[in-house]
């Protein structure tokens, strides 16, 4: 116990092992959501959602030991949420490129991220994307993930005249809808785990409810529990030749993914470490150097191991807000995704309907990003709004990165203001253009 105590500074740091336990368990309770939820979204790539869920708990258990024993911070890491959107509904489904195409554009991407985390250069990227940009591109993300979770969960469904809800008359709708709400009365309480319980709860539920075509919404597997096995089917499986072959294509949205994987990463470890009580000095980060350096290797591994980018979670902040300290909070958060490796059958038998309160809910939150925006500022709310707005109408994350972006330079150089811009969105705004040309080009007729 002395060598645990000394190797974590538990009591240095005004902690017991108790409470970073309890710690450790309520960081593993607020993001265990994600080995259900991203496994679910890579799935609408194409890919296994079994060997997705796999991957999603070795991830989170390699990354999240890496901080305990590295850095020795009470954080945890898994695959992102708008990372696995934009891979399964842009990379795949509106680019129409294969998953080792966009498996490739991730290994290139973190491996930037690994090389500008070593370098130290981190810091003179911190302004190179706009807020506004950034904010908007977040916004329209969580719009793309409120609406998966809408449609998966039967509440809305496209048709030649556009979008429509569906009517409450069939049983698993009118579930869902109340699920819906029950779970957004949990997140607005600030329950603990409110997304956990809400999916845990409605797949219960969901035993009871039947479907139009027979059965009910929740069916339990054959087995509770399993080895979980290695998915090496998805182990290094990149295609770099396609990607070269798409280079016109795929380079800017490379370029936007390694720059918003920077800004993602560092606003989480700035949110999470660099106030109190982890830090004394608001935005000074507590073995910054080495947080940043675990973050890109779990990037890197994630592309290795076949799934999208992982990170620090911004849920770890509430492993810390229960006393977590130090990293032994981690070592006790990894454990418990190693342990549910065996618990994949369960995990895969969560019905979308289940998933969809808890898809929603992490949407309308990412859109909590505009609250950064300076509405005064027509350089700041006008790239960001005109974003979610090409997003929630067409759903074309290119076309609106491509208007943010453009709309955002114009601004600047109408207004004077074109030194005050980092080279960095004028390199954006010339790959966008080339991209958009290329699409006319391409388009029959």
């Amino acid at each position: 116990m002395r060598r645990l105590d000394a190797f974590f500074a538990i009591t240095a740091r005004g902690s017991t092992v108790p409470r970073e336990v309890l710690a450790g368990v309520t960081t593993f309770s607020a993001m265990s959501y994600i080995l259900i939820v991203h496994p679910m979204i890579m799935a609408g790539a194409g890919l296994d959602r079994h060997a997705q869920t796999t991957i999603t708990a070795w991830v989170a258990f390699a990354g999240t030991l890496l901080v305990a024993l590295w850095p020795r911070m009470p954080l945890a890491v898994a695959p992102g949420m708008a990372a696995n959107v934009l891979f399964a509904q842009v990379i795949v489904g509106q680019m129409s490129l294969s998953p080792a195409v966009g498996l490739a554009m991730l290994f290139i991407s973190s491996s930037l991220f690994l090389l500008l985390a070593v370098s130290g250069l981190r810091q003179r990227l911190l302004l190179a994307l706009p807020l506004a940009v950034r904010a908007g591109i977040q916004g329209g993300l969580g719009l793309l993930i409120a609406y998966i979770g809408l449609q998966n969960g039967g509440l809305v469904h496209a048709t030649a005249s556009g979008l429509h809800v569906a009517p409450l008359v069939q049983p698993a709708v009118i579930y869902t809808a109340v699920g819906l709400l029950v779970t957004a009365a949990l997140f607005a309480a600030g329950t603990p785990g409110a997304l956990l319980i809400s999916i845990l709860v409605m797949t219960a539920g969901g035993l009871f409810v039947p479907l139009p075509g027979g059965g009910f919404v929740t069916h339990l597997p054959s087995r509770l529990l399993d080895w979980p096995g290695l998915p090496d089917a998805y182990f290094f499986a990149m295609d770099f030749h396609g990607y070269l072959a798409n280079l016109p294509v795929v380079l800017p949205l490379t370029l936007y993914y390694f720059l918003s994987e920077f800004f993602a990463a560092a606003g989480t470890i700035v949110a999470v470490a660099g106030r109190p009580p982890l830090s004394m000095t608001p935005g000074v980060v507590t073995e910054g150097h080495r947080l940043f350096l675990c973050d890109a290797f779990s990037e890197l591994t994630s592309s290795v191991l076949g799934t999208s980018t992982a990170g620090v979670f911004l849920e770890s902040s509430a492993g810390v807000e229960s006393g977590g300290r130090t990293g032994f909070a981690s070592v006790i958060t990894a454990a418990l995704f190693l342990l549910s490796l065996c618990l994949w059958p369960m995990l895969t038998a969560v019905p979308p309907q289940a998933i969809a309160p808890a898809l929603v809910m992490i949407g309308l939150s990412m859109l909590r990003s505009l609250a950064d925006v300076d509405m005064q500022r027509a350089e700041d709310w006008v790239p960001a709004l005109l974003i979610i707005l090409i997003m929630a109408v067409a759903g074309d994350f290119m076309v609106a990165l491509t208007a943010g972006c453009l709309s955002y330079t114009l601004i600047m150089v109408f207004s004077r203001r074109h030194r005050d811009m980092s080279p960095v969105i004028l390199l954006l705004d010339v790959m966008l253009t080339v991209d958009l040309v290329l699409k006319v080009r391409l388009i029959p007729g």
